[in-house]
């Protein structure tokens, strides 16, 4: 059995957080011949908490652990939309800390599930700008301030992005044999897209990293502008941000796109139906980004991005057609070679060119 070189995982993990990482590399067959590209995926629901975010939960508590910061009965806090709450609860159970999720109600029930079922404590606030004090980042800072918690803060915490630099993106320089030529990705804390693109930037400085915005997000129009502006909306989770954190400011970005949940929920089914792959939203846009990524690159290249979560957390919003339909999708969805051509079509200036 082929393993990474950089692995410590035994072949008899000794807890459940030493399952985390070291996930598969998958090909989604239909889009790769129909670009002429490779484009795979970086399974990261195979992590034991469902998500990418497990990778980032661990580094945050260990590092925590190792600098003092936080200590035996102590409870750790975090602000999350689910996923990272999800994976702080399970590593937190693991290390026997308490845990509190502190989370905007109108998140998938699946998470908010997930959290409850390791035993941690969740507080539910009403989502509301990141201006208004009452906002769930804030709320979770100030329990970490008047308790004896420890806050996890995975905006700025880059602890977050370590993990990636150190694990996520030598996986995929090790399985991929240095042969990546675009990285695809989503951003929310800017944890993933900022420690993976910079290892594989390191080893190749030709890599192109492209960043993938879902309406209603504030980041495309920052690269373009340098002003936090949204146009139009989503509803996707986790993903987006309306202001410049310190995860995000380590990533190396060369290209921006945003794109419609309409794209996203196509791609989902068409990736579906053909593949049998199935996608959450943030996974789904990161796949449609990698489509415009190829039809922009052109074919020959090897473009990889990630599955970043179970798709049954998206199945509420997703997978369901009362919802779309209230949401204005279209379910008579365009055909893939349709959406491919679309992308080729897109003129230039649609593409932030972040590095120029």
């Amino acid at each position: 059995m082929n393993e990474f070189p950089y692995s410590t995982n035994p072949l008899i993990a000794k807890d459940i957080t030493e399952l985390i990482g070291n996930t598969e590399l998958l090909r989604i067959n239909s889009l790769s011949q129909l670009t002429g590209c490779e484009i795979l995926l970086k399974c990261e629901q195979q992590n034991p908490g469902g998500s990418i975010k497990d990778r980032a939960a661990l580094q945050l508590v260990k590092d925590a652990i190792e600098s003092g910061k936080l200590k035996s009965g102590m409870t750790i806090v975090e602000g999350t939309a689910g996923n990272t709450g999800i994976g702080l609860a399970m590593v937190a159970k693991a290390y026997g800390f308490k845990m509190l999720a502190v989370m905007p109600k109108g998140q998938a029930k699946e998470k908010e599930q997930m959290i409850a079922l390791y035993d941690a404590q969740l507080m539910l606030v009403d989502a509301c700008p990141f201006a208004d004090q009452n906002h769930f980042y804030h709320t979770a800072k100030r329990l970490g301030e008047v308790h004896d918690y420890w806050w996890a803060d995975q905006f700025e915490n880059v602890s977050n992005c370590k993990a990636h630099y150190l694990n996520t993106g030598p996986e995929i320089w090790y399985q991929t044999q240095g042969k990546i030529d675009v990285l695809v990705s989503v951003v929310g804390t800017g944890g993933t897209i900022a420690g993976t693109s910079c290892y594989l930037s390191e080893q190749k400085p030709e890599l192109q990293t492209w960043l993938v915005d879902p309406f209603g997000s504030g980041v495309y129009a920052y690269l373009k502008t340098g002003l936090y502006q949204a146009s139009g909306s989503s509803f996707t989770e986790g993903i987006g941000i309306m202001r410049t954190v310190e995860n995000f400011r380590q990533a190396k970005v060369d290209k921006a796109i945003t794109l419609p949940d309409q794209d996203l929920v196509t791609i989902s089914r068409h990736v579906s139906q053909l593949d049998g792959i199935l996608l959450g939203s943030s996974s789904a846009l990161n796949v449609a980004g990698a489509l415009y990524a190829a039809a922009k690159v052109g074919p020959g290249h090897t473009i990889v991005t990630f599955c970043c979560d179970l798709a049954e957390r998206s199945y509420d919003k997703l997978y369901n057609e009362k919802f779309l339909i209230e949401k204005g999708i279209v379910l008579d969805y365009e055909s893939l070679e349709s959406m491919f051509a679309r992308y080729q079509a897109e003129p230039a200036n649609s593409v932030v060119d972040v590095s120029s």
